[in-house]
């Protein structure tokens, strides 16, 4: 069952004591600066007083002129950026569709344009029904005892979808040079363990309208209306016994309790039915001596539920999660069903279109290979050197931020610069492209090229166990629009999907820059010194390299941030999780913090132009703001607020202003102002 990759990634979604790089120029600047660039003047509501609510008063008129579209949860800046990437990519998908037949079989272009037309030729999916799907579900249902499943289980290409467990091969969070086997909980099919035992009413309905899923699912697999229903059951309390065992998200954010080694016999003694060295036996894995388990009481209830659980009721939990993950490569009425299900989670009032969602599987599933096609049109050598440059002033900024701090030690400033100067920069695209050569495609079935794709996935993460760690890896593809801190990596990652308007623009100013990819880089760079980064070390294993006092000062500090975000309420009695969005809350205040300190070094601060009315200082707050411009459906909001670590938008923007006197002053906030904090109340980490 070695079919998910356990990876550590905080996205957008931290020697000498002193820094010896020096400040440099980001590229050519823009001489002279340009009116209308980079900042929409348009966007602003007049209306609202920039010191009472910072968010309204950057993108006001944006949000009142731009709709949530019906196939969409939300709609922003990044889904603005998404679309425009979209189009970019689904000009490319097409052309290699229409010339797939002339590339040489085997090429990259050949797969990626077959990999897409079957995945847009609904008409061959609905004449094959479950054609090429009833060998896996057949294999399910010849499981007649423990042993079969304990087999099938271990089995690379037995195609479970998300059951049960998670397992893969990750860097060991303590010895960051080795590849280590990991186990951690999994198994769900609603977005979090709470769905299934809050006993609200929101809670119960989402309920009602999982059970009609899957009651509607088993029908359309065949089964007559009261099997379909008993069947749903099943599944549904199958799930509910694996959230009763799993962990809570604020929990799952401790690196050192969900760090658990022992040996292959010590976990096979502990988990006796999950069969762990047979599993790693059939995964190629058979030297492994250790494996690191994530949450140890989960794992010992799948153990026990393999054993207490029929085998009549696991085979009808494999069979739903076998069909509810291949959902789009069967007929229309399998997706159908889902996105209506989907529906009373997100509030899309209407299906994607299907290129888009298609476009989104080719990414998944060859990414790096039409990611290539992508960068040769969407991003320029030049633009790259540019976020280099900003990067590398940013890096500067921090070191200073990091030595001026009042409430550090020597000792551990000293720890933190290490750490700070060894972090590696990935920008744009791979140095070293994912080979795709062991990946078979064709026209035949998308259902089989969706299969294919997940074992070849599965196969390039295992063989990665007992090699030197793969540094070249990258953990998004090319037109993400993200970016992303990996702890035992101590890499920041930017892709170039994001290196675009608004959040990077080579034509506008540096206040514009700075106030986006800038604090986009400083928010990255922070999560190497947020509440979970600071727990590794420069070399990126997860090892206490603080003082006590300092720690204890750093998590007071933190606190303060925690409480901040338990205040905010998008909705009634929806309040948002500080202890959850608290790495990603640090990273923005501390992101935004050494993004203005590496701006203010740059000739336009230093000029104090103004451009369209603003002066530098409020242009790069106003940058900031814009690209948190985002309207949210309540559907959304409350799932976010319940599983995003992720704060929603209007506190992202408010939240970190709300702490920096830098604000208050370019926009002469005054005590009383909401957007002001009392001093006593607010938090400076960095």
């Amino acid at each position: 069952m070695f079919s998910t990759s356990i990876v550590r990634r905080l996205t957008l979604a931290a020697l000498g004591l002193g820094s010896t790089a020096a400040f440099v120029a980001a590229g050519p600047p823009t001489t002279p600066p340009q009116k209308g660039v980079g900042i929409n003047i348009a966007n602003i509501d007049p209306s609202v007083k920039p010191c009472e609510d910072f968010f309204h008063y950057a993108s006001g008129n944006w949000l009142k002129n731009n709709p949530i579209p019906a196939a969409e949860s939300r709609w922003g800046s990044f889904n603005e950026l998404a679309n425009n990437n979209n189009a970019t990519l689904r000009t490319i998908l097409e052309q290699a569709a229409k010339n797939a037949s002339k590339a040489p079989k085997g090429s990259n272009a050949q797969k990626v344009g077959d990999y897409y037309a079957s995945a847009m030729d609904s008409a061959a999916i609905e004449a094959a029904g479950l054609k090429y799907l009833q060998p896996y579900l057949n294999r399910i249902a010849a499981i007649k005892d423990l042993n079969e499943m304990q087999r099938f289980l271990a089995d690379p290409k037995s195609q479970a979808g998300n059951a049960w467990y998670g397992a893969g091969v990750g860097q060991d969070d303590k010895i960051s040079t080795q590849y280590a086997v990991q186990i951690g909980q999994g198994g769900l099919s609603l977005p979090d363990r709470d769905y299934y035992l809050k006993e609200d009413a929101r809670s119960k309905a989402l309920r009602t309208a999982y059970e009609n899923y899957l009651v509607n699912t088993f029908k359309m697999l065949g089964d007559n209306e009261a099997t379909a229903k008993a069947n749903a059951a099943t599944v549904q309390r199958i799930e509910t016994r694996l959230a009763k065992a799993s962990k809570g998200r604020v929990d799952l954010r401790d690196p050192y309790a969900n760090y658990n080694k022992m040996t292959v016999a010590e976990a096979n003694t502990a988990y006796p039915n999950l069969a762990i060295p047979m599993m790693l036996k059939e995964n190629g894995l058979g030297a492994a001596k250790e494996v690191i388990v994530g949450q140890p009481d989960f794992l010992k209830e799948v153990s026990n539920m393999l054993k207490e659980e029929s085998i009549a009721d696991q085979k009808q939990y494999l069979r739903w999660h076998l069909v509810s993950s291949v959902t789009a490569a069967l007929p229309k009425a399998y997706g159908d069903e889902a996105f209506k299900f989907s529906q009373t989670l997100t509030g899309a009032k209407k299906q994607q279109p299907r290129w888009k969602r298609m476009l989104a599987s080719t990414d998944r599933a060859l990414g790096e290979a039409f990611g290539q096609l992508y960068v040769d049109k969407a991003f320029s050598p030049a633009a790259k050197a540019r976020a280099k440059q900003m990067i590398e002033n940013l890096r500067v900024a921090y070191g200073e931020r990091i030595m001026a701090t009042d409430w550090m030690s020597a000792a551990t400033k000293k720890e933190a610069l290490k750490k700070l100067n060894a972090f590696v920069v990935k920008i744009g695209y791979p140095d070293k492209w994912k080979d795709y050569s062991s990946l078979n495609v064709s026209r035949e079935s998308y259902l089989n090229n969706v299969l294919a794709a997940r074992v070849w996935a599965n196969e390039d993460q295992l063989k990665h166990f007992g090699k030197p760690i793969d540094r070249n890896e990258w953990g998004m593809t090319p037109p993400t629009v993200n970016a992303y801190y990996n702890p035992p990596m101590n890499e920041i990652v930017f892709p170039a999907g994001i290196l675009q308007p608004p959040f990077f623009d080579p034509k506008a100013d540096d206040a514009v820059n700075y106030g986006g990819i800038g604090a986009v880089i400083g928010h990255e760079m922070t999560h190497g010194f947020d509440d979970q980064g600071r727990q590794y070390d420069a070399e990126g294993n997860l090892k206490d390299w603080w003082t006590k006092e300092d720690a204890e000062k750093f998590n007071a500090k933190a606190a303060v941030i925690g409480k901040q975000f338990d205040a905010f309420s998008p909705l009634d009695s929806v309040h948002v999780n500080g202890k959850l969005t608290m790495g990603e809350n640090l990273a923005d205040l501390g992101g935004l913090t050494i993004a203005y300190q590496a701006f203010e070094k740059t000739p336009q601060a230093k000029a104090g132009q103004k451009i369209d009315g603003f002066t530098p200082e409020q242009r790069f707050f106003l940058a900031y703001g814009q690209i948190w411009r985002t309207n949210v459906r309540d559907e959304y909001i409350r799932q976010q607020v319940q599983t995003d670590p992720h704060s929603p938008a209007q506190y992202r923007t408010n939240g970190p202003l709300m702490n920096m006197p830098e604000f208050y002053k370019a926009f002469g906030c005054q005590d009383g102002n909401k957007m002001m904090r009392a001093a006593a109340d607010r938090s400076k980490i960095w």
